[in-house]
């Protein structure tokens, strides 16, 4: 202490922020963004994240710019809206909903946040409770850990399978679940793999749920962005097997994430989660650790079973997570009031031609990006994308010169080629990448161009490559497993591309499947090999 000042202060960071925040989308990307060469003249091309507004081609509707202009100028939404949403709103988004269900939604079951994220904050933070476990997806979408991990519920990660189209491995998730799980994350269609889950993978995850006795929260922010062989199917729609919340938003089928209005959905027909809410506030209430009954035969034995059951009860009305939703709800901000009038003129109006134009756009762009990946020798791409507006891809390390993992490749790739892809550690899967393809298509096809490495070989007919393999091919032969086949089988392939008009490229692709099958037999011979191999 020097002049009677305190040295030492009483505020400090919290910490939990720091951790919970350590990986996130918007994190990592702007790490791989600050390594662009701002000497590149060519136009940065982001292929990192899932907002094609800046896009000219992926304009919103005139219809919601009509509706979100109606409603402001009409001065009558200036003021606060109500905690759960606007009913106007409400109703509209039941109605919207309700169009995919085998049962009808009410405006009760609709509860209107600021854009999806707020939606996972608030059923994360109703779940959070000491000793509670979340099972998440991997790779997923990171926001949740992030959520979690604030929250303090712990977090407990079953894999998708890309060898079965991204399929959720069931036989992980009971072997993760205990008494302490209260529930699981489905996000359909899939960020980041762009998969889409048929019906009856749906069934068999409500199954699943319902026998371990645990929610299923649906994020289907991305609804109806389909265009493969499988069509969008709600988990709602599985609402009588277990009970479901969805959480979605307007931001990416109409384009416009940065209105900010999204919603959580109660999808439970049968009053499951009101029923387990009312038994397990009561047990909390009453004394923890001991069940109500043992009260209630106590009063019953004082003869006051009659008034003090009927306060007691009364006192317990309503869903505990219904309750927490809306608490949460009382504490936190609102969307922005006009926007909330502006959606049942989205939603009741928005036409066919439209969202018919959006999921051709992304049909489009995802067949030129699948197309010229398989170009490209060191990313291999597991599963054509079906929905949403991404692809996981797994980079071959083997195949890349002075690169370490996904983050460095991504590094590399910003500030030499002005290209941002998002690294897939940030989304649960290291050296994987996840690619955004709702963006121009020139700028698309420019993206992933630059991203296929020159090759020595273009240019090169199929006597020049066979001719510089035969030191090598020589050198293998006696060696167990016998390479011979597989090598021939790739130098064939050559013969019959060489006259291709797409002959170059695929010679560069058949060298390096060519390498990539006697690497693992040259690899303990490194010092006896050839010089040219």
């Amino acid at each position: 202490m020097e002049n009677g000042t305190a040295e030492r202060w009483g505020f400090r960071g919290n910490e939990v922020l720091s951790t919970a925040s350590a990986i996130t989308i918007r994190g990592v990307l702007n790490e791989v963004m600050g390594n662009i060469n701002e000497s590149d003249p060519r136009p940065v091309i982001p292929l990192g994240h899932g907002d094609p507004s800046a896009s000219p081609c992926f304009r919103t509707t005139q219809i919601a710019d009509d509706a979100i202009a109606d409603a402001l100028h009409s001065a009558k939404f200036n003021g606060y809206a109500p905690t759960v949403g606007v009913l106007q709103a409400r109703r509209a988004i039941a109605d919207y909903l309700s169009k995919d269900l085998p049962y009808k939604l009410s405006p009760g079951d609709i509860y209107l946040t600021i854009g999806c994220t707020q939606a996972i904050e608030v059923i994360l933070t109703a779940l959070a409770r000491p000793k509670a476990n979340i099972l998440l997806p991997r790779p997923g979408f990171p926001f949740y850990e992030a959520r979690a991990a604030y929250s303090r519920l712990e977090v407990r990660h079953f894999d998708l399978l890309p060898e079965k189209g991204w399929e959720v491995d069931l036989d992980a998730v009971v072997s993760l679940a205990d008494e302490n799980t209260v529930g699981m994350v489905v996000i359909n269609p899939g960020n980041p793999c762009g998969n889409v889950f048929t019906y009856q993978h749906l069934k068999k995850i409500a199954e699943t749920a319902k026998k371990l006795g645990i929610l299923v929260i649906a994020d289907e922010v991305y609804d109806h962005l389909t265009f493969g062989s499988n069509p969008f199917v709600p988990m709602g729609v599985f609402g009588s097997i277990v009970p479901v919340v969805t959480v979605g938003s307007i931001s990416k089928r109409w384009i416009v994430p940065g209105w900010r209005l999204g919603w959580l959905v109660t999808n439970d027909p049968n009053g499951i989660l009101e029923k387990h809410g009312v038994l397990s506030l009561s047990l909390s209430v009453v004394s923890p650790g001991k069940p109500c009954h043992v009260y209630l035969i106590a009063i019953w034995k004082c003869e006051l079973y009659t008034v003090i059951y009927k306060k007691l009860m009364s006192s317990f009305s309503g869903s505990q997570i219904v309750d927490c939703i809306k608490g949460f709800l009382n504490i936190s901000s609102d969307p922005a009031t006009f926007i909330q009038a502006a959606v049942p003129q989205i939603l009741e109006k928005t036409g066919d031609v439209f969202f018919s134009k959006i999921v051709n756009l992304l049909r489009e762009a995802a067949d030129v990006c699948y197309d010229t990946i398989k170009e490209i020798p060191c990313i291999t791409c597991p599963n054509k994308p079906e929905g949403s507006m991404f692809v996981m891809v797994k980079l071959n390390l083997s195949l890349l010169e002075d690169i370490k993992d996904d983050i460095d490749f991504c590094v590399k790739l910003a500030k030499e080629e002005s290209v941002v892809v998002l690294p897939g550690v940030a989304v649960g899967l290291k050296n994987w990448l996840r690619i955004a393809f709702a963006i121009e298509p020139s700028s698309l096809e420019d993206g992933l161009g630059r991203i296929k490495p020159p090759c020595p070989w273009t240019g090169h007919d199929c006597a020049d490559v066979a001719g510089y393999f035969l030191p090598c091919m020589n050198f293998l032969e006696g060696f167990e497993p016998d390479p011979a086949p597989a090598c021939c089988g790739q130098l064939g392939k050559l013969n019959t591309i060489a006259g291709r008009k797409d002959g170059p490229q695929r010679i560069c692709k058949c060298v390096a499947d060519l390498v990539e099958v006697v690497g693992t037999i040259l690899e303990p011979h490194d010092e006896a090999l050839p010089s040219m191999c």
